[in-house]
């Protein structure tokens, strides 16, 4: 018999390091969402980036209950078909040669980090073990990652967090050449900063991050976590900034909700991480490659990369027009279906009440720091749910606005 819970079950069994909404999602279709109560909600939240191609896509339920028949998992004593199926894809269609399979984007970044002074370690000795990362950077919760990422909240009450880390403003080249030394042993950078408030890197200034890394021996590490998969119009965000990585990490839409991560590198990089260097249970198990497998088959097609940049243009559109009326957003920024609004001067610090408001009007939406909207919609949402999705976001803004003025 099945267990009857609700939204306060949570508050007495999970631990409290989340804050969930009193909506409890029980069926999605496409970029539609019912919950408990029957109500419906567009999606342009997509899970955080990673429902690329919605929910309940037929093709990845019928991958999943094929490869259910079949193998779930395999130590790691042994490789499967699906891995070697989407690693040898991943090569092929990236500047990488080698492939590490993990479980998130978090697991893939720890390993991108340790490959890194692994790296420097066998070609240029202890010393060279500092890693420079940028302010207000994300790149997971572990110990390791969050002493990477830039944004102090979340190394707070976890000290002593790993040392050998620094970091400057993104997009501020000047900072960067007042930093790197022979000890740098790694540039870690977002090609768009997504919980840093949807910031895409400028052009020159990637580029000469990459002159910079190989002037000191230093790894350029991409965290395409977010950006990855299709998200920005290509395969890989690093295509658009004509900017090749060392190491390039990516998870979020990989495997469509079901956990996987990977973490890309070319070989001379990849050699550094030996036999028995590091590991993973659960990482290339049989079930998530083979749905991965079939998520980059579907997107990595000009149909679906050119859909993202047509949508794109839609939501850019029609998020003018919402301002053009309300005039609550002073910034609209971003790169494929990753779009950042960030909010008036008057309503700094108040994104959160607009992700709210637009739940009560039956639209998922998210925030990214505490001034700025946040879009990570499926790359392949219906144009008829971009518009009724813009809908209910402007119902969200007059009710926002309403409620300030009270």
């Amino acid at each position: 018999m099945t267990q009857q819970v609700t939204r306060a079950t949570f508050d007495e069994v999970m631990v409290p390091n989340y804050a969930p909404s009193e909506i409890i999602p029980v069926r999605g279709e496409g970029s539609r969402v019912w919950d408990k109560e029957g109500k419906e909600y567009v999606d342009f939240a997509g899970g955080i980036a990673v429902t690329a191609l919605g929910h309940s896509h037929p093709t990845l339920v019928n991958v999943m209950r094929e490869q259910a028949g079949q193998l779930w998992h395999l130590a790691n004593v042994m490789t499967n078909e699906p891995a070697l199926r989407l690693a040898k894809k991943l090569t092929e269609k990236t500047f990488a040669d080698r492939v590490f399979f993990a479980n998130s984007g978090g697991e893939a970044n720890e390993a991108a980090f340790k490959l890194a002074r692994r790296y420097a370690f066998d070609h240029f000795g202890p010393e060279k073990h500092e890693i420079i990362a940028f302010n207000k950077a994300f790149h997971g919760r572990t110990l390791f990652t969050v002493s990477v990422g830039g944004q102090a909240k979340y190394k707070e009450g976890f000290e002593p967090t790993p040392g050998g880390i620094a970091h400057c403003d993104y997009n501020d080249i000047a900072q960067l050449k007042a930093l790197i030394s022979d000890k740098t042993c790694a540039v870690v950078m977002e090609p768009i900063q997504g919980e840093g408030g949807i910031i895409p890197a400028d052009k020159e200034f990637a580029k000469q991050v990459r002159e910079l890394c190989d002037k000191y021996n230093a790894l350029l590490v991409f965290d395409e976590v977010q950006s990855g998969v299709g998200r920005t119009g290509t395969l890989y965000a690093y295509e658009q900034l004509g900017v090749t990585p060392d190491v390039l990490t990516t998870a979020k839409a990989l495997g469509n909700g079901f956990p996987v991560g990977a973490m890309l590198a070319t070989e001379a990089a990849a050699k550094s991480l030996a036999f028995g260097t590091h590991g993973s249970t659960y990482g290339g198990n049989p079930m998530a490659c083979a749905i991965a497998e079939a998520v980059i088959d579907i997107i990595d097609t000009p149909e679906v990369l050119s859909g993202v940049n047509k949508r794109h243009d839609l939501f850019f559109e029609g998020l003018k027009t919402i301002n053009a009326k309300h005039n609550v957003f002073k910034d609209i920024r971003g790169m494929g279906l990753l779009i950042g609004a960030e909010v008036v001067d008057s309503l700094s610090g108040k994104a959160a009440m607009f992700m709210k408001a637009a739940a009560e009007e039956g639209l998922f939406v998210l925030v990214a720091g505490p001034n700025v909207l946040r879009l990570a919609p499926s790359l392949i949402i219906p144009e008829t749910d971009i518009t009724e999705g813009l809908v209910r976001l402007e119902r969200a803004v007059i009710k926002v606005l309403a409620s300030e003025a009270a």
